[in-house]
């Protein structure tokens, strides 16, 4: 199984438009940050989490040429907000989307893309499976949701065999935590260092990672608030570091 970081920036991406910090103007490409995002691809299978404003760029960027399926964390719209670019593998896969997402998710994808149900040429070709709290598979490879709480949206997070995507939460339950448990590796939103009303801090991150016990964690949906990639990297433990766009992972 490989893994690859689409994006890992937050809802305005780095560098943020109208910004001149050193985050913002920096040089190093790990510093420059797409939507958040990642791929997950098994021999005979590819799946991506989100589908953000930077959708169809991802795609391009990372060679994906099939996809099988979308899974949603929520449908805020750094997460949602690109789907209308599946269009592209309908056209070359001649067949509908199935989109995992929850049944509030759901009600608003519908609203936002309400034109993809109707009867007109060249919509999206798409259709919903429900995501709730059991493990499904996508051509037999089996998929935990994590039940994740966003400030006061429920959103969900993912276990891929021994590998746990999170983002956008700022609790995680007991019972979550014991899902998330035997991972060897793990990813959680770390926003930047001040306290945020519905986003892990950096610090925050830290604690949750070494309070379910996984062995390495990558933080992720970061704000130029944090700092520099090479900073703030230097300053971590020797079992967490920062993701970057296009970092992959093999399991």
């Amino acid at each position: 199984m490989k893994i690859t970081f689409l994006g890992t920036g937050t809802s305005q991406g780095i560098p943020m438009i109208g910004c001149d910090c050193s985050v913002c103007g920096s040089n190093d490409p790990r510093d420059q940050r797409l939507r958040s995002s990642i791929l997950i691809e098994w021999d005979d299978c590819r799946v991506v989490v989100d589908t953000g404003p930077d959708f169809r760029y991802q795609m391009l960027r990372a060679g994906v040429k099939r996809l099988d399926a979308v899974l949603y964390t929520h449908e805020h719209t750094d997460h949602v907000a690109g789907l209308d670019d599946v269009r592209a593998f309908n056209y070359f896969q001649k067949g509908s989307m199935p989109l995992y997402a929850s049944d509030h998710t759901e009600e608003d994808l519908r609203t936002r893309f309400g034109y993809a149900f109707g009867d007109y040429p060249g919509v999206p070709s798409i259709h919903f499976e429900r995501l709730a709290d059991e493990p499904f598979e996508i051509k037999g490879h089996r998929i935990v949701p994590i039940s994740v709480m966003h400030r006061d949206l429920q959103t969900y997070g993912f276990r891929f065999d021994d590998f746990t995507y999170i983002t956008d939460a700022n609790h995680i339950a007991p019972q979550a935590q014991k899902k998330i448990k035997g991972s060897k590796a793990m990813v959680l939103n770390a926003l930047r260092y001040e306290p945020h009303y519905s986003h892990f801090t950096l610090d925050e991150a830290l604690q949750q990672v070494e309070s379910i016990g996984v062995e390495r964690a990558y933080f992720t949906h970061i704000s130029h608030q944090l700092g520099r990639h090479a900073d703030v990297e230097r300053g971590l433990p020797e079992f967490a570091h920062l993701a970057h766009d296009g970092l992959e992972l093999q399991f």
